[in-house]
């Protein structure tokens, strides 16, 4: 008897650990599973973005840079997850803020995507490995010391260096400061 208990004890945790990948449309009209790394990538950097917030906009010439930069090396999603963001407005984003085409832009709409990496805030890049788990999530750069606070030009580098030292292999520097900017509507 007790092995049989045993047996669907195992068997119900198989079942329940493989649950399929969240999968979101993007504004081209595909679906992608954004916390799966495919082909020759070996992460996935995603920027939570928002056309509402003035210091996504601020931010948007780096974040294009780091996704020019590491495009060969990991796949570079925008994510909008505020709800009230339609197909059309989140495309006229890209465009107003020259997205190229090596970066998916996707619509997170019942935000499944950003309570799962517990983002709150907009501009905020968050980093997974293959394996799901989160390995950087904070800003991009220091260039905001406060939700006013703006300098002049940015002095840090944190995302670049995280990603680069984990491409290199090596653990990624602790604390990681936390993301500046805009709340994602209805995320607590």
């Amino acid at each position: 008897m007790n092995r049989l208990v045993l047996f669907f004890a195992f068997f119900a945790s198989v079942v329940l650990a493989a649950k399929p990948a969240l999968e979101l449309p993007a504004t081209n009209g595909q679906k992608h599973t954004p916390l799966v790394v495919t082909g020759e990538k070996k992460t996935v950097v995603l920027f939570f973005v928002s056309p509402f917030c003035s210091t996504t906009k601020a931010f948007m010439k780096e974040i294009n840079g780091i996704a020019a930069d590491y495009a060969d090396k990991a796949m570079v999603y925008l994510v909008h997850s505020d709800p009230e963001i339609t197909k059309e407005v989140a495309m006229e984003h890209a465009v107003l803020s020259e997205v190229k085409d090596t970066t998916t832009v996707l619509l997170d709409k019942e935000q499944m995507l950003a309570k799962q990496v517990q983002a709150k805030i907009t501009p905020e890049a968050v980093v997974v490995r293959a394996d799901g788990k989160t390995l950087y999530k904070g800003r991009i750069n220091d260039l905001y010391l406060g939700p006013t606070k703006r300098q002049r030009a940015a002095t840090t580098k944190d995302l670049r260096d995280a990603l680069d030292a984990i491409l290199a292999g090596k653990p990624v520097a602790e604390p990681q400061a936390g993301a500046q900017g805009c709340k994602i509507g209805g995320i607590k």
